[in-house]
């Protein structure tokens, strides 16, 4: 894991996130990129030239969030971007290679009971990049104890478990998968991918409606420090997967949250 991406956005924890990525990156001796996209919207026959403005402003605007946190002798890369915030990771990735994605719930939302903003909605449901999804004011720490839920055992895409083997071989957590049946499952979904056999320190299997309800009925009693899911079109978000905007009364999570890239 070399390269992690910060989209930054408007809201007031942008720095707090920035500061857990790069304290991240510290930890495990990668580098960080810290986006700003754009957008410009110039009237017909105006003279000004609007995208060179909000451009430098762009940039202004990262340089001040660099300079308010602790950079940690790292040298933070900065990425201004005309786009939309998907369009523009995308590009980064092609061009350079990105291994995860930081963000906070709410990179523009500033509405309280909004859990994941439309824009870190989006990146998290149209992204095949892993993301990480950090709580407002979240402080860095160590891996202890990782709760890993899904639906079947079955992994398709080779690299998709690729981070959380990472997370595995620097801090050495408990990992410990829950294989949540649903209906409809099958004999194939309860036998584990073998990469996913070698990670778990524990396998706990629970028959649920959903896979989002299986983590909440056992996430009390593991009291994990991360909790790690994969991305699926009908996987563990199921009907929240519809919208980008997901309210706390819906979902929330007060740990860093792993989105796997891929499953399937």
């Amino acid at each position: 894991m070399k390269n992690i991406l910060v989209p930054i956005g408007s809201s007031e924890n942008s720095i707090n996130t920035l500061q857990y990525a790069i304290d991240f990156a510290n930890e495990i001796d990668a580098n960080v990129f810290a986006l700003r996209a754009y957008n410009v919207q110039s009237k017909a026959g105006t003279i000004i030239d609007v995208t060179s403005i909000v451009e430098r402003e762009s940039n202004l605007y990262l340089r001040s969030m660099i300079n308010a946190v602790n950079r940690r002798g790292k040298n933070v890369q900065l990425i201004s971007a005309k786009g939309n915030v998907v369009d523009s990771i995308a590009a980064v990735d092609k061009e350079i290679g990105l291994d995860l994605i930081v963000m906070g719930p709410r990179s523009n939302s500033i509405k309280e009971e909004v859990f994941l903003g439309s824009t870190s909605g989006s990146v998290v449901k149209q992204s095949n990049i892993p993301v990480l999804i950090v709580p407002e004011s979240y402080v860095f720490k160590p891996f202890n104890s990782v709760l890993t839920a899904f639906k079947t055992g079955i992994v398709n895409k080779e690299n998709a478990i690729a981070p959380l083997q990472f997370i595995q071989d620097k801090f050495n957590p408990v990992i410990n998968l829950l294989l949540v049946k649903t209906p409809n499952h099958t004999d194939a979904d309860l036998v584990l991918n073998s990469a996913l056999e070698s990670l778990k320190s524990s396998l706990t299997i629970t028959e649920n409606a959903t896979t989002f309800q299986g983590v909440l009925e056992h996430f009390q009693s593991h009291n994990p420090d991360m909790l790690c899911v994969f991305r699926r079109k009908r996987g563990f978000f199921k009907k929240l997967w519809e919208k980008n905007t997901i309210l706390k009364k819906e979902f929330h999570c007060n740990i860093p949250l792993l989105v796997l890239g891929g499953k399937q």
